[in-house]
């Protein structure tokens, strides 16, 4: 739907262009009207118009206390501006930097669009692994119950180790619970975002990995692309040049408008009859000379305005170049994060087989077997998030820099 109405608001301005070329070409408008009255001007002129004045209308009496009469008068008027000091120019300039800007708002909508999917989709593939660590906790805890209630029996330990290990279990299950639910919900947002049947289905192929690697390039290579590429940026551009634009149209007004007109009118005592009919042309000049001030506070209005936009794009391009940092700085995190959690995860499951090892001889205490159990769900789920969270930063910052497209090396 995102796409739908960035793609109608470009089309928009596309006829918002051609309502501005209208002012180049000639209105034409046709009218019907009737009238009936007695009033001596109207009945001297509806019979003039008529082509049924005779000698007898002159008779004083006719002229002064005319009978009732008809008039149905139909009119064609066509009306060509000549001059408009630049005015119907500015407005199709003016209705083209608009469409510009909705041409960005349409790029800017799909590069939001592209970053929201791989969210929700590498969203769904983390969920994916979450539940499947989950598993192998829950796994991991029944073998750990079975392998405890074997030593219990034997007489090798007590109750309290057996139950500490259901306690556990049960702990590990409703994370499969919550990691089950989890899921769900993250294919439910991917069908969102995508635009489709919540209850649709896919089958997902990318894998979670941190293969894949950003473009290199440093933050001020990152920044000045931003400058260049950002949508927003183009539509602040654009913005402040539509806003200059206005104020010109705005100054227009203090012209005169020159215009051609042509007029053809029949007139006739009843509709289906045949009448009089005559044309006139005129050239005319409109000069506003005074309007109470609205065209100079138009005018002042149109210079805030450009001002406004000029601000508006400092202040855009500071916010730019701030999410290009910040996206630069979380990629930078994100690897040394993953290459960090990796390391962690290994070296977690390396401690949980030795303290196993140690626990079956009876070394050890079922205290240390369950934190151990605990550090290394904790340290896969933080290696998994890493990952996410590096494969996102990767996107983000192409959506910073205003490269982010369907045809990235990122997507593909």
């Amino acid at each position: 739907p995102l796409a739908a109405a960035a793609d109608a608001g470009e089309k928009e301005a596309q006829a918002r262009i051609q309502q501005a070329h209208s002012g180049y070409l000639p209105r034409v408008q046709f009218s019907e009207s009737f009238q009936r009255g007695n009033n001596p001007v109207f009945g001297f002129s509806s019979l003039l118009n008529q082509h049924r004045f005779s000698e007898a209308d002159f008779a004083l009496a006719s002229l002064n206390r005319p009978d009732a009469m008809n008039n149905y008068q139909s009119q064609l008027t066509i009306e060509q501006v000549i001059f408009d000091a630049g005015q119907t120019r500015r407005s199709v300039a003016a209705a083209r930097f608009t469409h510009q800007m909705a041409g960005e708002d349409t790029r800017r909508s799909r590069s939001d669009i592209i970053l929201s999917v791989l969210r929700a989709y590498f969203a769904v593939t983390l969920a994916e692994k979450n539940l499947e660590v989950a598993r192998q906790s829950v796994d991991s805890a029944r073998a750990d119950l079975a392998r405890a209630e074997s030593i219990y029996h034997s007489g090798r330990s007590t109750q309290a180790d057996v139950l500490a290990l259901r306690v556990h279990l049960a702990g590990m299950q409703e994370g499969q619970i919550r990691s089950s639910n989890d899921l769900a919900i993250a294919h439910a947002a991917l069908n969102d975002a995508l635009g489709v049947s919540l209850d649709r289905t896919f089958e997902l192929t990318t894998p979670l990995e941190s293969s894949v690697r950003a473009s290199e390039g440093t933050l001020e290579e990152y920044r000045r692309l931003a400058s260049e590429e950002r949508p927003e940026m183009r539509q602040a551009e654009l913005a402040q040049r539509l806003a200059r634009t206005q104020r010109e149209v705005a100054v227009a007004a203090y012209w005169p408008h020159v215009a051609f007109q042509g007029i053809v009118e029949a007139d006739a005592q009843n509709f289906i009859t045949k009448g009089g009919a005559n044309w006139s042309t005129a050239v005319t000049l409109r000069w506003n000379l005074w309007n109470g001030g609205e065209t100079t506070a138009r005018v002042k209005e149109a210079r805030f305005a450009e001002s406004r936009s000029e601000a508006i794009r400092k202040r855009t391009d500071s916010a730019i170049q701030l999410e290009v940092r910040k996206a630069y700085l979380d990629l930078s995190a994100a690897a040394q994060r993953t290459e960090v959690a990796s390391a962690a995860a290994a070296e977690a499951e390396e401690a949980l087989r030795i303290i196993q090892n140690r626990h079956d001889a009876g070394l050890i205490t079922i205290t240390e077997l369950l934190r151990s159990e605990v550090a290394l769900a904790a340290a896969r789920t933080q290696r998994l998030a890493a990952i996410y969270d590096y494969r996102i930063a990767v996107a983000t910052l192409e959506h910073a820099a205003g490269t982010l497209g369907a045809d990235s090396t990122l997507v593909n």
